[in-house]
């Protein structure tokens, strides 16, 4: 199976010793956003879980201790975008998280390492030529250190609205410039870019539409084949194995104006507070109305491909 920890909140920048303690633990509880007194229960055990991933904009507090996860198989995404303090404003410079992201590929290897671009939004400051500047610098910077980026154009959601007044939707011509820029600097620096969620008529050379997290992404990075269970996916229109999440929604602090899994910043502050770095859930605590189940694990590796493959 696969492990999610990023679609909710950033637990490598903001919750890593809490992950730690899980890790030693050796299970971990989730709440379900839904329905909150339904909770899962994951046994954190390699034998089960093929893969985890990781979905951050900060990587650095995971990395002095990553050694406590050596028996398990990581993937990380890691979002570096060009934008300042008034959009981001918690997030680390720019050339800090590009040196950890260097540091991490070293020590997991380049091809479990995706850089995200996105979500990309153009203003007046943040131009598409500005865009193409800083996605080509970066690009370059990354060069080696991974061979994947995720590109994505915003969303307006009705909190993306209300928390980043005047966004607008960025235009099918500029799409079209910005990848047709992209898939050039792609090119120059070995990378294949995934689009996410994203019009297949943006497909170019070294562009795809194929997921950024799917079955063929996470094969490449085991060196081996999975044999995922049919089920209906959590989005219609990408292909990525996005269950499993162990996060929680309205808790991650980087405070981003474009933030799809954040209510508002009060929400955030106010779940924060009730994080204990000692207990089984992110937020808060069991109580006695909780429903624990056991979540049904199962390693998705195709041992008898592995088999074969040996005769």
């Amino acid at each position: 199976m696969i492990l999610n920890t990023g679609s909710r909140t950033d637990i490598p920048a903001y919750y890593s010793d809490w992950f730690y303690n899980r890790i030693q633990a050796g299970y971990v509880l989730v709440r379900n956003p839904y329905y909150p007194s339904q909770i899962t229960k994951y046994q954190l055990d390699p034998e089960v879980i093929d893969i985890m991933v990781f979905c951050t904009k900060n990587p650095q507090p995971m990395l002095d201790r990553l050694s406590l996860l050596s028996a398990f198989d990581t993937f990380w995404f890691v979002t570096i975008t060009p934008y300042e303090k008034e959009i981001e404003p918690y997030v680390p410079p720019k050339e800090q998280v590009i040196h950890s992201f260097r540091r991490l590929s070293a020590l997991v290897g380049c091809n479990r390492m995706s850089w995200r671009y996105d979500p990309i939004f153009i203003t007046e400051q943040y131009s598409v030529d500005y865009h193409i500047e800083q996605f080509d610098q970066m690009a370059k910077a990354l060069s080696g250190y991974t061979r994947q980026c995720v590109v994505s154009f915003i969303d307006l959601y009705e909190k993306t609205k209300r928390n980043f007044r005047g966004i607008r939707s960025v235009t099918k011509k500029e799409q079209e410039m910005l990848i047709d820029a992209f898939s050039k600097t792609a090119k120059e620096n070995d990378l294949q870019i995934h689009l996410c969620c994203e019009d297949a008529g943006l497909v170019r050379d070294r562009v795809d539409a194929d997921g950024c997290m799917s079955k063929a992404v996470l094969e490449k990075a085991l060196d081996c084949k999975l044999d995922v269970p049919k089920k209906k996916m959590a989005r219609q229109e990408c292909s990525c194995l996005l269950g499993a999440d162990i996060g929680a929604y309205n808790t991650c602090g980087h405070g981003c104006l474009y933030c799809y899994a954040n209510y508002d910043r009060e929400t955030v502050v106010k779940n924060r507070k009730l994080h204990n770095a000692a207990s089984p859930l992110l937020i808060g605590e069991i109580s006695e109305n909780d429903v624990i189940k056991v979540a049904e694990q199962k390693s998705w590796k195709d041992r008898q491909l592995d088999i074969f493959d040996l005769l």
